[in-house]
């Protein structure tokens, strides 16, 4: 029994075979991917649906060297931590609640949010975390005293990660 060699399948929708609207439409879609970060976008109106998709590979390659130069300064910091307990395990722990971008200050030069050493009340904002072009900002849970910032300005973040100690 011979296999198969698929052929990709090429769809026509009924405004393409009308002419040029359709590809300025594809070519509007293109451009919000680009000016938005997103990797794929579609459009169903009017029985015409169009999908335009950036490959994945090509944002994976771009976030790798972020990562690179991040991971040595996470080491140093783990390395000058004590090792008494992991810090995700600590009472106090503040975790992400979201995946993103973490920064310390409200604005690039400017003041960080706290330090270690600060009396901070509930409600306090602690950090900002950057998900999706949106800042958002992260509240101490409970009021103490800030003991530790286990993360770095502009550090990428996931989701439950620790990011703060406060007792």
């Amino acid at each position: 029994m011979a296999a198969k060699k698929s052929t990709p399948v090429k769809t026509v929708s009924k405004a393409a075979s009308r002419g040029a609207p359709e590809l300025d439409l594809i070519a509007a879609m293109a451009a919000i991917l680009n000016e938005t970060g997103l990797t794929e976008i579609e459009l169903d109106q009017k029985g015409t649906r169009v999908r335009v998709a950036k490959s994945v590979t090509v944002a994976a390659s771009v976030a790798a060297p972020v990562a690179a130069v991040a991971a040595p300064a996470a080491m140093t910091a783990a390395a000058e931590a004590p090792a008494a307990k992991p810090a995700g395990d600590q009472p106090g722990t503040v975790k992400s609640p979201m995946v993103g971008t973490a920064y310390l200050a409200p604005a690039p030069g400017a003041n960080p949010f706290i330090a270690v050493g600060d009396r901070v009340r509930a409600g306090q904002t602690l950090l900002i975390i950057e998900a999706m072009k949106t800042m958002n900002q992260i509240a101490a849970p409970q009021s103490g005293t800030v003991t530790q910032i286990m993360i770095e300005n502009a550090q990428p973040v996931e989701f439950g990660e620790p990011l703060v100690v406060i007792e």
